[in-house]
């Protein structure tokens, strides 16, 4: 038997937080209000007492978004961004892209999808109150995952020569996709 302070409380958390997190906190939140209870606290003053040592719920909720590996991976995943678009940039530029047999249909698709991404990623990674918010890495790590791969295949079949500035552009996006796909179960599960 809990009183109405705590299930209001636990209801908040199942609608903030995943099923798994909500569940272990409420049942720490649950347990605190019963050890009040046993030390001879009354009902409301066991709530309030419990509560008091939870802090207020959009606290404990923007502390488990700050730590959501969503908005770890996005955050990540957008630092190493400009490091990749610059070794690229480098690489076509000095590889003299423009003279490819790239259609500027795939051109500018590839950049609409890659504008769409990064928009997904950075709602992720400023989430402070919105778990749900972060899980957005969560749909945007393939596709950033399937860009790199795709810049890669098609630089290395296009490229009329592996140049230095073509290399690194390579090994940045071989790094990124390593590390999407290690991150991606991670996101997945929470």
């Amino acid at each position: 038997m809990t009183s109405l302070l705590i299930d209001s409380y636990v209801a908040g958390l199942h609608r903030r937080l995943p099923p798994g997190i909500a569940e272990e906190t409420a049942g720490g939140l649950i347990e605190t209000y019963e050890h009040h209870l046993a030390a001879g606290a009354g009902e409301g003053e066991a709530a309030h007492a419990a509560l008091a040592e939870f802090g207020d719920l959009a606290t404990v909720v923007g502390e488990f978004t700050r730590q959501a590996p969503g908005r770890r991976a996005a955050r990540l995943l957008l630092a190493t961004g400009p490091i990749a678009g610059s070794a690229w940039a480098a690489a076509l530029i000095l590889g003299r892209s423009w003279t490819w047999l790239a259609p500027a249909a795939a051109r500018l698709g590839f950049g609409a999808v890659l504008l769409l991404a990064v928009l997904a990623l950075l709602a992720a990674a400023t989430s402070r109150h919105s778990y749900q918010r972060t899980r957005l890495a969560a749909a945007a790590s393939p596709v950033i995952l399937a860009l790199d791969a795709t810049a890669v295949a098609t630089a290395l079949a296009a490229a009329p020569a592996l140049t230095v500035a073509l290399r690194i552009a390579v090994a940045v996006s071989l790094g990124r996709i390593a590390f999407t796909t290690w991150t991606l179960p991670r996101l997945a599960v929470r």
